[in-house]
């Protein structure tokens, strides 16, 4: 059977590469025809960019090119305009040639680390459960501890907006269809993110708690929480 495979690499395409080579989820697996990953991500380079790459031209649908002749020779593209900027490739290529293999190692080395700090330090606050025991890229989810959400009079909406005043930006949101009771927050560390800033974060993320602990009445994000939940008849356990 061909079961050809698109690999979303948005953000691993630029990390197991570097941190991790001899993982093999791209064109060394006999199925995978193309993969997608964004420069913006972990490229480090500014919001624009992204990547798509297919193992051989011949597994590129003809639906997605054309073809125009009016500037003078005849130019195949796969995208939506012609007039767009290139400064964000350029960008990215001066990237790989500043810095090679062994400097994008080294930044997402160190990204890595930091995200597995940030990681362990959640993981052992009591109000916290961590998504997964271990990270596969710098980023990672966590949600309330489900004994602790019982008596809770916050949600992690209101801890993000406490961290938002501190210039934090530490989203919380929902998980898809049948969990979405489930209420996660992120947090995504890349370059420039160093270990004193981490301690800054976890220390604003344990004051922010600490005052929430002291509070007398729910906030009114938790009233809609258990509204919702309530109305829909059922309770996330884990």
């Amino acid at each position: 059977y061909d079961i050809p495979i698109h690999v979303d690499a948005a953000s691993g395409g630029f990390i197991l590469p570097f941190l991790n080579p001899e993982v093999k989820w791209d064109f060394r697996l006999k199925w995978v025809w193309s993969i997608s990953t964004s420069g913006h991500k972990y490229g480090l380079v500014y919001p624009g960019l992204g990547w798509v790459v297919w193992k051989d031209k011949k597994y590129l649908p003809e639906e997605m090119s054309f073809s125009v002749n009016y500037l003078g020779a005849n130019i195949t593209q796969v995208g939506l305009n012609f007039s767009r900027p290139a400064a964000q490739i350029l960008g990215q290529y001066y990237n790989f040639i500043r810095l090679g293999f062994d400097g994008y190692k080294e930044v997402q080395q160190n990204s890595m680390d930091v995200a597995c700090y940030c990681h362990e330090q959640i993981g052992k606050m009591k109000c916290f459960e961590n998504y997964s025991k271990e990270l596969q890229n710098p980023l990672f989810i966590w949600y309330m501890n489900p004994e602790y959400d019982k008596t809770a009079k916050w949600t992690l909406y209101d801890l993000q907006g406490v961290l938002q005043q501190s210039g934090w930006m530490v989203p919380a949101y929902t998980m898809p269809k049948n969990i979405d009771s489930l209420v996660v927050m992120r947090v995504v560390v890349r370059q420039g993110m160093s270990r004193d800033m981490a301690d800054m974060l976890l220390s604003d993320i344990g004051n922010a708690v600490a005052g929430f602990e002291k509070l007398k009445y729910p906030t009114q994000s938790r009233l809609d929480y258990e509204a919702k939940v309530k109305q829909k008849g059922r309770v996330f356990t884990h």
